[in-house]
């Protein structure tokens, strides 16, 4: 498949067709979600499906102009894949990459961050700040897709990157193994007066709605970004740039 420089350029995380995205799942190369024709019911299409179910892959139904755009009009056969740019990790990696280190936990966590240069420009800063890994949720979040790993300027290889189907299970979990939680948000804690020394997560949320109310509530903390301005509030990279720097200034 090739690339073209137009508004459809195919990027190289785009598998269409049926044998191309069986062949990936098969593989087990690692794939974020898989887009399916709506209403598509041949019974190459069900296998798959299957097998895509069986490895717990995010599937949505969209309608085939859809599939059109995002394949650069290629022959699609009703199905296309977005494979992740390289594999995940765990959180568990993230905590024994800590350890390995001899340094408390240093974590961030995206609830919903869905601009891949969003996550791409928080990958990229949480490598310099030495954080020891980003997790995100496996739904309703942008993956390590192509343009996040452009975005990223190259630190998506050295950043560990896990993905989780709760993030306030997630939270509950870190808090058990002693991290305190830091959620960004409105109304809440001066950053500059907050003490990140310890093991902690720093929770951003989704650029348009923020944190969760739930992923609030598990919070430990809630902490602000003063403004002056008469914009009420920033861009979730830079946000979440802010803080990761100040919590490296504590450690």
């Amino acid at each position: 498949m090739n690339n073209r420089n137009n508004d459809t350029e195919v990027k190289p995380d785009v598998i269409a067709g049926r044998n191309p995205v069986s062949e990936a799942i098969r593989s087990g190369r690692p794939i974020d979600k898989i887009l399916v024709a709506r209403g598509e019911k041949s019974g190459a299409v069900v296998g798959i499906l299957a097998k895509a179910k069986d490895k717990g892959i995010l599937v949505k139904e969209v309608d085939r102009t859809k599939l059109d755009y995002v394949s650069g009009n290629e022959n699609h056969q009703g199905i296309v894949a977005f494979a992740a740019v390289r594999e995940y990790s765990t959180v568990d990696d993230i905590l024994a990459y800590a350890a390995e280190k001899d340094e408390p936990p240093f974590i961030v966590i995206l609830d919903e961050i869905e601009d891949p240069h969003n996550l791409g420009a928080i990958i990229r800063t949480a490598e310099c700040a030495g954080v020891h890994g980003v997790i995100i949720p496996k739904r309703r979040s942008v993956g390590l897709s192509y343009t996040v790993g452009k975005a990223s300027a190259g630190a998506i290889e050295y950043m560990r990157v896990a993905r989780v189907t709760n993030i306030a299970a997630l939270i509950d979990d870190l808090k058990s193994k002693g991290v305190w939680v830091y959620g960004a948000d409105m109304n809440g804690t001066d950053y500059q007066k907050c003490n990140f020394s310890g093991a902690c997560a720093i929770v951003i949320g989704n650029e348009g709605k923020g944190i969760s109310r739930l992923v609030r509530e598990k919070c430990d903390v809630i902490v602000s970004l003063p403004m002056k301005g008469q914009i009420n509030s920033l861009n979730a990279s830079v946000a979440a740039g802010i803080i990761m720097y100040s919590a490296m200034k504590d450690r």
